[in-house]
């Protein structure tokens, strides 16, 4: 329904809701411990676009060009696993047909 859209873009919007999920992911790095996992749940592609990035950006050892000889800088993350709704939790609950659920392990600093 495109009334449906529309709504949820306006909230989206409004209440600011890919800039707090941005600002969470940056903040959960500090407080999680080698070793621990950053679980998010993602309900549409805006949401999960941003934490897949976010994973993928603090999951390379990260080179400075300038410094071509120094060590790099390491990697905070490791993805584990991106998983989806089975067949059997989509017929029960028809809502969750577009959720994702992304893993990532905290590496040792």
């Amino acid at each position: 329904n495109p009334a449906t859209r529309t709504f949820q873009a306006l909230r989206i919007f409004i209440n600011a809701e890919l800039e707090e999920l941005q600002q969470a992911l940056e903040a959960s790095l500090s407080v999680l411990q080698p070793g621990g996992r950053l679980v998010v749940i993602s309900f549409h592609s805006l949401e999960d676009r941003i934490v897949k990035q976010f994973i993928a950006k603090h999951s390379k050892e990260v080179y400075d060009r300038r410094a071509p000889f120094a060590a790099p800088q390491a990697m905070k993350l490791v993805a584990l696993d991106r998983i989806k709704p089975s067949a059997a939790e989509v017929a029960a609950n028809p809502r969750s047909r577009s959720a994702i659920m992304r893993v990532a392990e905290r590496t040792a600093l």
